[in-house]
């Protein structure tokens, strides 16, 4: 079974990646003119193209030599993208309190990550399986508590000891996604790429 490798995409070449959240909808259209659609996703999909980001001779090579050790599409690693990496808006470091990630119960042990775009009923709520290792902070009705570890390789949190019933539970972080490459193929052309044609690095988030 392919695995996954906990390591990171090049930084400065994922800096400078293009691409984003990608969704699949149906819409028919009715002989009325009007439209019925349905969300065939119940979670976005994000995709990008890191060879914007290649600057250098020696990043595209970091880029191979990356490319080689994943074996192409076989096996997925983390990401982190520019737009969105972080419990708080951009400029702003995380607190305990960015982000829900349940409510006490008194028993319950173990909750996971998780960031809500948007409120009230439209809100949608994305999960987070990849934060970044002594990132996370958490709060317990408001109070930060360090009595819980968190599962860099999951998101999920587990406190010491279970909150009390109605508490919140919030969270802030720092986060990549889990991707592969989107090709068995890198075709680079080292005249172009001088002369400044970026060659094409497609790469597509792996859902949990």
């Amino acid at each position: 079974m392919p695995a996954f490798h906990e390591v990171t995409f090049p930084l400065d070449v994922a800096l400078g990646a293009s691409g984003g959240p990608e969704r699949r909808t149906d819409v028919v259209l009715l002989g009325s003119g009007r439209e019925e659609r349905n969300a065939r996703w119940a979670h976005s999909r994000r995709r990008w193209d890191a060879g914007y980001g290649v600057r250098s001779l020696a990043s595209l090579q970091a880029v191979v030599a990356f490319f080689e050790e994943r074996r192409g599409r076989l096996h997925g690693f983390r990401f982190r993208d520019r737009l969105d990496h972080a419990s708080a808006p951009a400029g702003v470091a995380p607190s305990p309190t960015d982000q829900p990630i349940g409510t006490g119960d008194g028993e319950r042990l173990v909750f996971a990550l998780a960031k809500t775009y948007g409120q009230g009923d439209s809100a949608y709520v994305r999960p987070v399986a990849k934060p970044v290792a002594g990132s996370v902070r958490v709060a317990v009705a408001g109070i930060e508590t360090t009595a819980f570890a968190c599962d860099a390789t999951t998101g999920l949190v587990t406190f010491d000891m279970a909150p009390p019933a109605g508490a919140a539970l919030t969270a802030g972080f720092l986060f990549d996604v889990p991707v592969r490459f989107d090709t068995d193929r890198l075709d680079v052309n080292l005249t172009s790429f001088a002369a400044g044609d970026i060659p094409s690095i497609p790469l597509i988030e792996i859902r949990p």
